[in-house]
């Protein structure tokens, strides 16, 4: 089958993409523009790849043409397929119908933590033995990579609820039919395409109302949203994690002063080992009970997975260090939200103590340039000791009002070579640079690393 996919760029149509290849289907694609890790994954592959959407590289009539949710109509290569008549599917929908109908789908749902997650879930399956198939939504250290085949009967994947495609408007994860489905957390997002936060819920009770009665729903304890999205409707036995005061079936118990580096973890009320590792903050402990409770599920003894997740490396822009530079330790982070801005800084200052943090925020995500979390982004920001803004002209918002609170603590700028430059001229030896946003933000961090290292030289 020659399958031809438009908007391979993107780390789910990518990872469609080296999965149809391992499958032994030809495969190309379009996109409009290409960066690693997906271009060089998919070039190490043999994935030839146009750029642009002209409708000319349909005249090779691939057998079908799997569409991103990022084409709509009025794309020349759209309205060229849809002309010719060829047949047409979208990712979420090619994946199911091609891979996950015969596998023990484990899916990964939630506002935040799900790449992160579906990684440590994958690795703790692999550290098993048991070679699962996976679609990450990242490179996890731990696999290099964002996608592959694997082995039956375990399929890991990242069960995101933005919509499938221009002529499916329901979530991803609808299609994906899990056996296990982990629930992380439910906040408000994406207000390009839901309208507030009860349509979340319901298209997370769909997921609910796609388990079977044999599999398992494994849940956050501590999310009211979540459980309220239960009361809709759940006809799966359910586990659920989180602190020991939350009374849940998986619990763990930090150690004092450890920054999240070392807790012990238990399963109903039974010690099942302790973790050690780099990772931060409570929020990744909590992926981490997540992970090792639907790993149960597939089999894996709770013993086996903690001993796993002592190896487990992270996953890249997740708190990533891009470099050091004249003292100063520069960090990358894919935090767009203000839930995600706030514990990933809450991560870092048990990291770092009393050192000087400096947040750097692109407000880059639909739902940030839509204003709709605004009122949020200074609060989120408390535990930093300067945040820095790029504040382009055509945000649509006033940026510098919304977080007027943070008063002196707060800089702007509308280019990023001047957020580079200023920030390299004010940064100081011992800082710690956290810079987040769910895109490349122009370059910034080997700018600013530049910039400081020119500082170095005699």
């Amino acid at each position: 089958m020659h399958v031809h996919i438009l908007g391979i760029g993107g780390t789910f149509m990518g990872g469609v993409a080296a999965i149809a290849k391992s499958a032994g289907h030809r495969v190309t694609g379009s996109d409009r523009n290409m960066y690693p890790p997906m271009s060089t994954q998919l070039e190490a592959l043999g994935v030839e790849v146009v750029r642009g959407y002209d409708a000319s590289q349909l005249d090779q009539r691939p057998d079908v043409v799997v569409v991103g949710n990022a084409l709509s109509r009025g794309v020349p290569v759209v309205e060229a397929m849809l002309d010719l008549g060829l047949p047409y599917t979208s990712g979420p929908e090619w994946l199911a119908a091609h891979v996950l109908h015969d596998r023990h789908v484990l899916a990964v749902a939630g506002t935040h933590g799900k790449t992160t997650t579906t990684s440590m879930l994958a690795w703790i399956l692999e550290h098993a033995g048991l070679s699962p198939g996976f679609l990450i939504g990242g490179v996890a250290a731990n696999f290099e990579a964002t996608a592959r085949l694997g082995a039956a009967p375990f399929f890991v994947i990242e069960a995101d609820e933005y919509d499938t495609a221009f002529f499916d408007k329901r979530a991803k994860f609808v299609h994906y039919r899990p056996r296990t489905a982990v629930l992380n957390n439910l906040e408000y997002d994406h207000a390009d395409i839901y309208a507030d936060v009860d349509a979340i819920k319901r298209q997370f009770n769909q997921l609910l109302r796609t388990v079977p009665a044999s599999g398992r729903v494994v849940v956050n304890a501590l999310d009211e949203n979540l459980a309220a999205t239960l009361k809709m409707g759940c006809w799966t036995p359910r586990e659920s994690f989180g602190t020991p005061e939350s009374g849940a079936d998986w619990i763990a118990r930090v150690d004092p002063g450890s920054a999240c580096g070392r807790f012990e973890v238990r399963a109903h009320g039974r010690m099942a080992g302790r973790v050690e590792w780099p990772l931060l903050g409570e929020h990744n402990v909590m992926n981490a009970l997540a992970a090792i409770a639907a790993a149960g599920h597939a089999g894996v003894a709770p013993e086996r997975a903690v001993r796993a997740l002592a190896e487990f490396r992270g996953v890249k822009r997740r708190m990533e260090v891009r470099g050091t530079a004249a003292g100063v330790t520069v960090y990358d982070d894919f935090a767009h939200h203000p839930t995600a801005i706030a514990t990933t800084l809450a991560g870092l200052r048990a990291r770092v103590g009393a050192a000087r943090i400096v947040a750097v925020v692109e407000p880059r995500s639909n739902t940030m340039r839509l204003g709709v979390h605004r009122d949020q982004l200074a609060r989120s920001l408390a535990a930093a000791d300067q945040s820095w803004f790029f504040d382009p002209p055509d945000l649509g918002w006033d940026l510098p009002a919304a977080v007027s609170a943070l008063g002196g603590k707060a800089r702007f700028a509308g280019t990023v070579d001047a957020l580079a430059a200023e920030l390299a001229d004010q940064a100081r030896a011992g800082d710690h640079v956290l810079i987040m946003s769910n895109g490349g933000f122009g370059g910034i961090h080997d700018k600013l690393l530049g910039a400081l290292r020119s500082r170095e030289t005699p």
